[in-house]
């Protein structure tokens, strides 16, 4: 088996603070593999929402999940102060890829690292549809080009 080189802090230009939960934890004692998905909503919508004027409640273009992954390197459990660092691989007419790495509070390596893939449709047909420019000139600042092999 081939291990993926370990993501790093230098590759991620946004973050954002997150703070582990008492129900984050499951009974193994470290955080639940489904918790990590929502660490990673959040980064994501808070970027678009806070950068890109995303109105998540009225806006006509919606981005909507289509492919999710995360590898988990390590175990974090409550309570652990996090950081989820973000940043786009690719960017295409309609789509995006998120990249985003969760840290605990001053690590260099990623505990976890994975991806989500969304789509950006009209909220009322769900037909694909071009990203807004306001959303696409915000990502444009997150688009770290892939690693050397």
């Amino acid at each position: 088996m081939i291990e993926k080189p370990s993501e790093t802090r230098d590759r991620y230009p946004h973050y954002i603070p997150l703070q582990t939960r008492w129900s984050d934890n499951d009974i193994y004692g470290h955080v639940n593999n489904v918790t990590y998905y929502s660490y990673f909503d959040t980064v994501v919508n808070c970027y678009l929402i806070e950068q890109g004027g995303l109105d998540i409640h009225s806006a006509a273009v919606i981005g909507v999940v289509v492919e999710t992954m995360c590898n988990f390197r390590e175990s974090i459990a409550y309570p652990e102060p996090l950081e989820a660092g973000l940043r786009v691989a690719k960017l295409g007419n309609s789509s995006v890829r998120f990249e985003i790495g969760i840290f605990r509070q001053g690590e260099d390596e990623a505990a976890a690292a994975g991806h989500f893939i969304h789509v950006f449709v009209d909220r009322s047909t769900d037909k694909p549809v071009p990203v807004p420019d306001q959303i696409r000139s915000a990502l444009e600042r997150l688009v770290v080009p892939p690693r050397e092999a």
